[in-house]
């Protein structure tokens, strides 16, 4: 409920059947009132034919019995009690007031007080006139018509009914998709299978597929993401305990006080651990929103940041802008890609080297990278070290190997890619960042 309104839900049944229902209604009216009409004027025009041939075998009639009479005929004219003809022979007979005898030959509609006759004149050295009134006519007209008129009424609420039940029908195998999708296990989602459905649904089907398949490769990774974590905490946890009850049995206030730093060390590692998996669990909730991002600003904050851990260790930290970038994007994500690839260069780059963070355009993409002159990764290593917790074989550093795998996570929310390569002039590693400019 919405400001005190109760929101209704669109059906597609109900919404189809009316649209459909009330089409076939105005069709069949429209149909219905062209039909009346075209039959009403189809039997007008009959009796206007019918007056033609009834004076053609009057005529005929009065050539073979000339002087015959009718002792039960009015206005000594020869009549027919259902269609109400009156037939006048001229000049013989006699005619009312209302009808001239002069009027010329054809078809003729003429008042005879207060009621229309429709009149037809044969010409020739006898006369002969049709006289039928016009109520009878239309009478006549309007029974021909409501014959043709009212199979059509009686039709149009049938074909309402049909229309009702062919959507109904036509619509139970959306019905039965989303019976078997609710069916499905929340942990394990099947694809679903689109062979009785209409051609028009299977690529709904389709998509939803390729969402449940999105959906199984998340599932996945989150469960080996927490199996790995798990297992990464159960070390740095294990070691603190160890150290902690180490400290505890320390005979002496000496041998206590060498005990504390291994044991600060395995606290601050947990710590950091923490820290990267929460930043892993914000970047993939994607809360934040997008705004205009000033990129040499950033850039030249991160450095100021990490300059006092380059000074400690002899490292020249520097920035390169070849291009000014604006990127319309989330500043605390693409922070936190920088942040991971500035501090996985100045664990590998040795005392001495140079770590450079790079600002680059290329055609609609923006790129940053960072530089180093460290040992570099090996060919077969560089799509691997992505996975969450995998470190390189045979590396000193110590780490937690999630760094690059939160850079890749905030990445692809954001619509950009990561991707690491070696250097082209001397020994080192590129960490390269791309996005397309929004505007």
């Amino acid at each position: 409920m919405e400001g005190g309104k109760i929101a209704i839900k669109r059906s597609l049944q109900r919404h189809l059947s009316l649209v459909l229902g009330s089409a076939v209604l105005l069709a069949g009216l429209v149909a219905a009132a062209v039909s009346f009409r075209l039959a009403y004027s189809e039997a007008t025009e009959f009796q206007d034919d019918m007056l033609r041939q009834i004076a053609q075998l009057s005529r005929a009639n009065s050539a073979v019995t000339p002087g015959s009479q009718q002792p039960d005929l009015k206005n000594d004219g020869i009549a027919d009690t259902e269609s109400r003809i009156t037939i006048f022979q001229l000049p013989g007979d006699t005619v009312p007031a209302w009808l001239k005898r002069d009027l010329p030959p054809g078809l003729h509609t003429l008042n005879a007080g207060d009621a229309q006759m429709r009149v037809f004149v044969r010409g020739g050295l006898m006369r002969t006139i049709v006289v039928q009134p016009t109520e009878a006519r239309d009478e006549i007209a309007l029974n021909s018509a409501l014959r043709i008129l009212i199979p059509l009424l009686l039709l149009m609420p049938m074909l309402i009914w049909l229309i009702v039940r062919i959507v109904r029908s036509q619509l139970t195998p959306i019905a039965s998709l989303a019976r078997r999708l609710d069916e499905q296990s929340a942990h394990h989602p099947n694809q679903l299978q689109s062979d009785d459905l209409p051609q028009e649904i299977i690529p709904f089907v389709h998509a939803i597929n390729r969402l449940l398949e999105r959906i199984n490769q998340l599932m996945g990774q989150q469960r080996r993401f927490i199996a790995d974590a798990a297992h990464e905490l159960r070390s740095p946890l294990t070691a603190l305990s160890i150290q902690a009850q180490n400290l505890m049995h320390g005979d002496t206030l000496d041998v206590m006080r060498e005990r504390v730093p291994p044991l600060r060390d395995g606290i601050e590692r947990a710590r950091q651990l923490t820290e990267q998996l929460l930043s892993l669990a914000g970047t993939q909730a994607g809360l934040e929103g997008a705004s205009m991002v000033n990129v040499p600003v950033m850039a030249r904050e991160l450095i100021a940041e990490y300059l006092p851990l380059a000074e400690a260790r002899h490292i020249d930290l520097g920035l390169d802008e070849v291009a000014l970038l604006s990127l319309r994007t989330e500043p605390d994500v693409l922070r936190l890609i920088l942040r991971n690839a500035l501090e996985n260069a100045m664990k590998f780059t040795p005392e001495g080297g140079e770590v450079t963070l790079r600002l680059l355009s290329d055609n609609d993409e923006a790129v940053i990278e960072v530089v180093d002159n460290g040992s570099g990764i090996p060919v077969p290593e560089r799509e691997r070290v992505f996975d969450p917790f995998y470190r390189i074989p045979g590396t000193s550093e110590e780490g937690s190997g999630l760094g690059l795998a939160i850079a890749r996570e905030a990445a692809n929310r954001l619509g950009g890619t990561v991707s690491v390569y070696g250097r082209q002039e001397g020994s080192g590693l590129v960490f390269r960042y791309r996005q397309i400019f929004k505007r």
